[in-house]
């Protein structure tokens, strides 16, 4: 009996010594949740030069990934699915992630992970939780596991298997990969995006705003107001309500949404009628598409993609427009209250529903504002003028009725 309880006396000791090893007092990795509107346009610029559609099967190919854009997805990925926040940078040799989790009693779990440069398959190279080190293979293995949990080892596998190099360009400060292309990678990426019972419900809200739109005249005027009611009732749960707003955005932007679901080239396709928001269109666009990313992605997604977008136009397009980011903003706020099923989008569905509910009034807010113009007025987001603009932006949402009001 007493050398049962020496036993279980240093097992407990032993746990002890793991715990105060494995988790420290000090995080990690300390910053914001705030997505760079920089890492949008890279994203996009990637997307541009590297568009799967046009790539050919067994085609050797390389792709630079700039290290500030892989450093934003891994802390966005790292707070929008593990509740902590992340961070990437390159060395010679590796690829170095860093993870941070707040815990109670002012803990933190702090993750060290680093991926190993070279010819063949990426392998992991060093792993730490706080100061206790891991075999690196028994990491490979944990973490093969897991996916598998959420049925996701075959996706993995297939992209690992692709790869044939990492390589770091110092003077881009860029990860190059060299990886052998097949068209399966493609679908094992839009199955990890979209399950099954999710293209069911794109179906089903694609069916439901052919619906809504296919009695009226091709080009007419119609308050989005009047479809977004209707459409998110019928969808009735937060899932299907997702899917509706993603139906929408692509609808919005006159896209083909079998460019992301192959299955919907024999969907009902809904007839061209002209959606507006405060009697504008391009209102009507910026309100749908960070909805849908709100929902999606999250705030920070959102906003980045909203005011990215305002700063190309200040740039090079139309000027920038607080009208367009206040569009934005609603638009945001309305997809986050999709996505926590918001008792008063509840309430507000339930009754009359009017874009007097969840847009703001734009009066006032200077458009069509170029670089130098936009530059000498408001200097650029983070500046005293800027901010109180916003922050206007920010007081006219709250006082809505979807909001607070």
């Amino acid at each position: 009996m007493k050398r049962l309880a020496l036993l279980l006396l240093g097992l407990l000791v032993g746990v002890g010594v793991l715990l105060a090893l494995a988790l420290e007092g000090e995080p990690l990795v300390l910053r914001g949740e705030a997505l760079n509107p920089r890492a949008v346009g890279q994203a996009m610029d990637l997307f541009k030069a590297n568009d799967p559609r046009h790539f050919r099967r067994g085609e050797t190919r390389e792709v630079a990934l700039p290290a500030t854009l892989l450093d934003e997805a891994a802390n966005f990925l790292a707070g929008r699915y593990l509740k902590g926040r992340g961070a990437l940078s390159l060395t010679d040799t590796a690829v170095e992630l860093r993870f941070t989790r707040a815990l109670p009693a002012g803990r933190y779990l702090n993750l060290r992970l680093a991926l190993a440069l070279g010819e063949g398959e990426p392998r992991l190279s060093s792993v730490s939780v706080g100061q206790l080190p891991l075999p690196a293979g028994l990491a490979e293995q944990g973490l093969t596991a897991l996916l598998a949990r959420f049925n996701r080892d075959a996706q993995w596998h297939s992209a690992k298997g692709a790869v044939r190099a990492l390589a770091r360009d110092a003077g881009a400060n860029a990860l190059v990969v060299r990886y052998v292309w097949e068209p399966d990678l493609l679908r094992q990426a839009r199955s990890v995006a979209l399950d099954p019972a999710e293209v069911a419900r794109l179906e089903t809200a694609q069916k439901a705003l052919a619906a809504l739109v296919d009695h009226r005249a091709a080009g007419s005027p119609v308050p989005l107001a009047e479809i977004l009611k209707p459409l998110l009732a019928d969808a009735r749960d937060r899932p299907g309500r997702k899917a509706a707003l993603l139906v929408l955005a692509v609808y919005l932007y006159d896209k083909d949404l079998a460019a992301l679901v192959p299955q919907a080239k024999a969907w009902p396709q809904p007839r061209r009628v002209n959606l507006v928001l405060a009697r504008r269109h391009d209102s009507a666009q910026h309100f749908g598409v960070s909805a849908a990313v709100a929902a999606w992605a999250g705030e920070p997604a959102a906003d980045a993609v909203g005011l990215y977008k305002e700063l190309e136009d200040a740039r090079r397009g139309s000027g920038f427009s607080f009208a367009d980011l206040a569009a934005d903003r609603a638009g945001t706020r309305f997809g986050e209250a999709v996505a926590s099923a918001s008792p008063r989008l509840e309430a507000a569905l339930a009754g009359p529903f009017g874009e007097a509910d969840f847009m703001p009034s734009l009066a006032d807010l200077p458009e069509f504002l170029h670089q130098p113009e936009f530059s000498r007025r408001f200097g650029g987001p983070g500046s005293p003028a800027y901010r109180r603009l916003a922050d206007e932006i920010e007081r006219r949402i709250a006082a809505l009725p979807l909001h607070g009001a």
